[in-house]
């Protein structure tokens, strides 16, 4: 069973904007009768996964350094979907791009297929 099917992204020149959407099977988006804090991953050419944004239950949010001012995390709890908007685009933000659900730094799934999003100069 899926449980993360991410989509959204694309090609877009350097000061654009893309926003992507990741629908969360129930069971992944929600325990407990709470709704988990979820986070939105990237992932360059040669580098690590880094998280860039992150929905806690409550609805507490945040940014890497990188992103912040540019990128907005958002959910829409009665369609189990978390978005990030992104704006401004950088060069340096291209990366595959994944949505997780995580709980003590851990994330809760196997990671879905991503979304690439590639910017231009």
């Amino acid at each position: 069973q899926v449980q993360l099917v991410e989509s959204g992204g694309g090609l877009v020149q350097a000061g654009g904007s893309l926003r992507l959407s990741c629908v969360v099977s129930r069971n992944i988006f929600r325990s407990s009768f709470r709704i988990n804090d979820m986070g939105w991953y990237r992932q360059a050419p040669g580098k690590q996964r880094e998280l860039v944004a992150f929905i806690k239950s409550l609805g507490r949010t945040n940014y890497a350094d990188s992103v912040k001012g540019r990128f907005t995390i958002s959910r829409d709890d009665a369609e189990n979907t978390v978005y990030l908007q992104m704006n401004s685009l950088k060069p340096e933000d291209t990366a595959v791009y994944y949505c997780n659900a995580f709980k003590d730094e851990r994330i809760l799934t196997s990671w879905g297929q991503g979304t690439q999003v590639t910017v231009s100069s």
